[in-house]
């Protein structure tokens, strides 16, 4: 793997960290305070081409390598965890779905509309009572002429509200577990599809965050994403891509916090003199550019490896695993070299920490990545089915 970025990723990391400082970093503090998911600034986020970084030009997207789609996430990441997941769940959940598993139909009727920013998607497989037991899903899908009704709910669903295709996973055949479930690419303009939004989280204020009620809802047969009876696999290979581009994003965090801790030391005097002079001081800072190098090299390994198209599920897991943590040990680092100034949102770093909380549960809690790489490296899986 060559660790020098070419002149054109150079570019793109630029551009984006560009657009960042420039249209992100300026409204994410109001955009969180009044828990506004900002659907101008989405669009904008859409004409710079990066809800489709990974998608093909002919169906409507940039056509990027994974590298450089992290390189984007990075920074992304670093101005707002909140747009980050637009991008995340828009790209890795939704579109790369489509690309790998859809018909050349449903490509061409999807992906340039998700590209776009025209249209938005969410990803529907968590339940209420179904989190990490992915295969153990509630939601029926009952066969019809010519299509399906789907009955049941999801929970956590990032841009539910706003979302005009679902990917939604449902039980078609109880008795084959999860060799019985389906993905379906749901209309959401329909009576029976209900998303609410869930209040009072801890972080990601400025992003959209819903339940949702399916009852009755309808999909015709062309709907299916893959086979029926695929459904897990789908859902296993959208978050492959989509827990690449959470670690990209804690990466974007985990560089944030060393940017505004070192800013802040030089310019914070105690005793006389910056406390970057203090050796305490140096020593947190070390502590989160350590974590922050080591992220980074993770991502870009599972980066490279998908672009060689090469398995990487146990690399992509690993970075996940440690990019997210790592996120968490950053800001609570940075809030410390801040001290009380770090505790009220005057400075970013009381906001990575939130923000940074739910990396480490969602797309596959820390522990499932542990279990992950166990089973990668063993060949005994723990709890997820073969």
């Amino acid at each position: 793997m060559d660790f020098e970025l070419t002149d054109e990723q150079r570019l793109i990391k630029d551009t984006a960290r560009d657009f960042t400082n420039n249209e992100i970093v300026l409204q994410s503090r109001e955009n969180a305070r009044n828990h506004h998911f900002d659907v101008d600034l989405v669009r904008k986020v859409a004409a710079q081409g990066y809800l489709g970084a990974i998608v093909p030009s002919e169906y409507g997207g940039a056509g990027l390598d994974y590298l450089s789609y992290g390189l984007i996430v990075e920074e992304i990441g670093r101005g707002d965890s909140a747009i980050r997941t637009v991008i995340s769940v828009q790209t890795s959940l939704v579109c790369s779905g489509i690309l790998k598993w859809g018909t050349e139909e449903q490509k061409h009727a999807y992906l340039p509309k998700l590209c776009s920013g025209e249209w938005l998607g969410c990803f529907g497989l968590t339940e209420p009572d179904t989190g990490s037991d992915a295969a153990n899903q509630r939601t029926r899908a009952t066969k019809t002429d010519g299509g399906w009704v789907i009955n049941g709910a999801k929970m956590w669903i990032s841009m539910a509200n706003y979302a005009k295709v679902a990917l939604i996973f449902a039980q078609t055949d109880p008795d084959l577990g999860h060799k019985g479930i389906a993905c379906f690419i749901v209309d959401t303009d329909q009576p029976g599809f209900k998303p609410q939004t869930i209040e009072h989280k801890m972080g990601l204020h400025a992003s959209d965050t819903a339940s949702i009620a399916l009852e009755d809802v309808e999909v015709s047969d062309e709907n299916v994403l893959g086979e029926v009876g695929q459904g897990f696999k789908v859902a296993m290979s959208n978050l492959d891509s989509g827990r690449y581009s959470v670690a990209a994003g804690c990466v974007g965090i985990c560089q944030g916090c060393v940017d505004e801790s070192v800013a802040y030391a030089k310019e914070r005097e105690q005793f006389g003199r910056p406390i970057a002079s203090f050796q305490l001081v140096q020593a947190m800072i070390a502590d989160m550019t350590v974590k922050t190098e080591a992220s980074r090299m993770l991502v870009w390994r599972a980066g490279w490896l998908k672009d060689q198209g090469k398995p990487n599920t146990l690399e992509t897991s690993i970075a996940k695993l440690h990019a997210t943590e790592a996120s968490l040990e950053c800001a609570n680092l940075a809030i410390q070299v801040h001290g009380g100034a770090g505790y009220v949102d005057d400075h970013p770093v009381e906001r990575y920490y939130r923000d940074a909380r739910v990396t480490t549960l969602y797309e596959g809690t820390s522990q499932i990545q542990k279990l992950i790489i166990g089973r990668e490296m063993t060949g005994i899986g723990a709890l997820v089915p073969a």
